[in-house]
């Protein structure tokens, strides 16, 4: 099994939105924890393995310029949501005009072309050193 946590390299963002996606506690605590709302995050997804005082910042505290995203330039940030879609889509939105407005951002595909949709982490830079490896089943 290959952990999560020994293919992340800095700076990176992680957006987990699915109730079937589980983090490694492990990542989480080199992290900086972004929530849409503190209560239902520690009784829903990831955090409720964690200690209850375990920091996180809930997402419109960053948006409202309270709070950096990043507290320093290598660290990562992971975006532990719920799934409130409105308030997803609504977060995209203000991201995607603000990074338009600074000129900043690369527009990729969602879903890159790929002979093989089961191993889409191979699009990764991560992914990529490992491209070589020769597969067993």
């Amino acid at each position: 099994m290959i952990r999560i946590v020994s293919l992340i390299g800095a700076p990176t963002n992680i957006a987990v939105a699915s109730r079937c996606t589980s983090m490694e506690p492990e990542l989480l605590h080199l992290t900086k924890v972004l929530v849409e709302f503190e209560p239902q995050t520690r009784t829903e997804r990831d955090i409720p393995q964690l200690p209850a005082d375990f920091p996180v910042v809930e997402l419109w505290r960053v948006l409202k310029g309270q709070t950096p995203s990043r507290d320093n330039a290598e660290q990562i940030t992971v975006f532990d949501s719920v799934g409130f879609a409105l308030e997803d889509f609504s977060a995209l939105r203000y991201v995607y005009r603000k990074a338009r407005e600074r000129g900043i951002g690369v527009e990729t595909d969602l879903i890159p072309p790929t002979d093989d949709p089961k191993d889409l982490f191979r699009h990764t830079r991560r992914g990529a050193l490992r491209a070589n490896l020769r597969r067993a089943a």
